[in-house]
């Protein structure tokens, strides 16, 4: 076998010469595209990393809004319990407060009114024991009555103190009148036992002035400057109602 070591020569050369015009004009212009596809892809695996880091961090800012919105949620439940608790507690105390005020005006106004209708009782009775004590004087002797009256007036004034009955029997000294009051007007007779008992009690001379007032009812009363002896039925009937009042 003969070698042609031109022909071969000539085809090295060919050969070069399309590898070379390949890797100018192909393999170049594909190692291009292919290292751009490379730092695209790169790229990409970089945004889709840095997007994966993003919803991570995103998503932990959502569980920590979360836990803060559940916190906060709590301590405003927590907050309004305790605020409901406390108007309960307000509105308990009013409520207390007002029936307990209710209570007192209540007794208040039954004691009110049950004072009210007691003085009316009393008043009436006041009223009604007036009527028949002049109904029972009407059956009664008046010389007889006043007699009685004038026996028990003498007895008040033994029993007056020292001053009181000084003040009066000193009555005509300071020119003044003592009065003797009685329910009607007396006669000659009767003026004159009167005053010969009064005398009598108090050992003196007295200047008696005879005055009458039905509204006593029964009796008589004397009146001095600074003394007054009550013994008449409107005096027993007036001290009766006081202590009913009372």
């Amino acid at each position: 076998m003969r070698i042609d070591w031109w022909t071969l020569a000539l085809q090295t050369v060919n050969v070069l010469i399309l590898i070379w015009i390949l890797g100018h004009f192909f393999f170049r212009p594909v190692m291009d595209i292919v290292n751009k596809r490379q730092k695209d892809a790169q790229k990409l695996v970089s945004d889709a990393v840095h997007d994966r880091q993003e919803a991570a961090n995103r998503l932990a800012e959502v569980d920590k809004a979360r836990a803060n919105i559940g916190a906060e949620r709590d301590r405003l439940i927590a907050a309004a319990q305790a605020a409901a608790r406390d108007e309960k507690q307000n509105l308990l105390a009013q409520t207390w407060q007002e029936i307990a005020k209710l209570r007192t005006d209540a007794a208040t106004a039954i004691a009110r009114d049950r004072a009210d209708a007691e003085a009316q009782i009393i008043d009436r009775a006041g009223d009604l024991s007036i009527d028949i004590a002049q109904r029972l004087l009407e059956r009664l002797p008046r010389w007889d009555l006043l007699r009685i009256f004038v026996d028990d007036t003498c007895r008040k004034v033994g029993s007056l103190p020292v001053e009181a009955k000084a003040e009066l029997t000193n009555a005509p000294a300071i020119r003044h009148e003592i009065e003797v009051i009685t329910a009607t007007p007396l006669s000659d007779e009767e003026t004159q036992y009167v005053r010969g008992m009064l005398e009598k009690s108090f050992g003196a001379d007295l200047p008696l002035a005879f005055r009458s007032d039905p509204a006593i009812i029964a009796g008589m009363e004397i009146r001095g400057p600074n003394t007054i002896i009550r013994n008449s039925w409107r005096a027993d009937l007036d001290r009766i109602r006081r202590e009913l009042k009372a």
